[in-house]
C-alpha cells in the first residue's frame, strides 16, 4: 500500500517485479505482449517473477494474466481449455493469484467459462480482468463477478480510459459495498490520478512503460522498419504515479497538510 493506495504495476519481467516492490506496490500483473493488450506470459516468467518477489520478502504478490491471444474475449471451448491449463500451471509455479475475463457470444459474460477458470485456481486469488468494459452490459457483469466470488475487477469504467470512465467508477464502488475490490486501470498516469481516486476507488493499475525500439532493417512479421518496438517498466513514470496516489489521499485526509515528496513506499527519492 502507498498512502492508502493499492497499487498494481504491470510487468512483464522479474525486473519489473523489483520496481514494483521499490515504490511499494502491492502486486503486480505479469503477462507478455503489451502491445496487443497483454497476453499470458511463459512458465519461465512466472518462475522467474514469483523467484524476484520472495527474494524481496514477498511484499510483492505475483497475479498472472490468462489470455492466450489478442482480440475479443468470447472463447472456443479449445481455448478455455488451454486457459485452465495455464492457471493450473501458474499457480504450480508459485503465482499469487490470476486474472481471467470471458464473454459468450452476446457479449455477457461467460458464466459458466468464468467459474472453471475460477475453480482452476483452486485457493489462488482470482480477478477479472477488462473485458467487462467491453461487455454488452457492464453493471450486469459487476454483479454477477461479485455472485463468482472473484475477489478483484480491473475496469476502466468501461471507458478508453479510468480518467474518462470516472462516472462507472463510481456506480462501480458503490455497488460493490466492500464485496469486491474495484481497481481502476487504463492509461493512469500522474495527471489523472486525483481524478481517478474522487471516484472512491482505493488500488490503482498501470503500466508505467517506455517503448525500446530496434531499427535494425530486418523486416520481421508486422514490423517493417526492424525487429520491432517492445516496451519494459519506466521506474521514474512509475515513482511519479505512486506519488501522485499518495498525495491525493493525503489531501483528501488533511486539505492543509503539506505533504512532502521525500519517501514513497519506504524508499528515499
Amino acid at each position: 500500500m502507498t498512502g492508502g493506495v493499492a497499487l498494481e504495476l504491470i510487468a512483464q519481467d522479474a525486473a519489473a517485479v523489483r520496481v514494483a516492490a521499490s515504490f511499494g506496490a502491492a502486486r503486480v500483473e505479469l503477462c507478455q505482449a503489451l502491445a496487443l493488450g497483454g497476453l499470458t506470459p511463459s512458465i519461465a516468467t512466472v518462475e522467474a517473477a514469483v523467484a524476484a518477489a520472495r527474494e524481496l520478502g514477498g511484499s510483492v504478490g505475483v497475479h498472472v494474466l490468462i489470455r492466450p491471444r489478442g482480440g475479443g474475449f468470447h472463447y472456443t471451448a479449445d481455448e478455455v481449455a488451454v486457459m485452465a491449463g495455464d492457471i493450473r500451471a501458474a499457480v504450480a509455479a508459485g503465482a499469487d493469484g490470476v486474472v481471467i475475463g470471458c464473454l459468450d457470444a452476446s457479449g455477457r459474460l461467460a458464466v459458466d467459462e468464468m467459474r472453471r477458470l475460477r475453480d482452476a485456481a483452486g485457493d489462488a486469488g482470482v480477478a477479472a480482468h477488462r473485458a467487462i468494459d467491453v461487455s454488452a452490459d457492464p453493471l450486469e457483469a459487476f454483479d454477477t463477478l461479485i455472485e463468482l466470488g472473484l475477489d478483484r475487477v480491473l475496469t476502466s469504467g468501461a471507458a478508453p480510459t479510468a480518467f474518462d470512465g470516472r462516472a462507472m467508477l463510481r456506480d462501480f464502488v458503490d455497488r460493490a459495498d466492500g464485496r469486491i475490490a474495484v481497481v481502476a486501470g487504463g492509461g493512469v498516469t500522474a495527471t489523472t490520478v486525483p481524478a481517478i481516486l474522487e471516484t472512491g476507488v482505493r488500488e490503482l493499475h498501470f503500466s508505467a512503460k517506455r517503448t525500446v525500439s530496434d531499427r535494425s532493417g530486418v523486416s520481421m512479421g508486422s514490423a517493417s522498419e526492424g525487429v520491432g518496438d517492445y516496451e519494459v517498466v519506466d521506474s521514474e513514470v512509475a515513482f511519479a504515479i505512486a506519488d501522485a496516489a499518495r498525495r491525493a489521499v493525503a489531501e483528501v485526509a488533511d486539505p492543509e497538510a503539506s505533504v512532502s515528496a521525500a519517501t514513497v513506499g519506504g524508499v528515499t527519492r
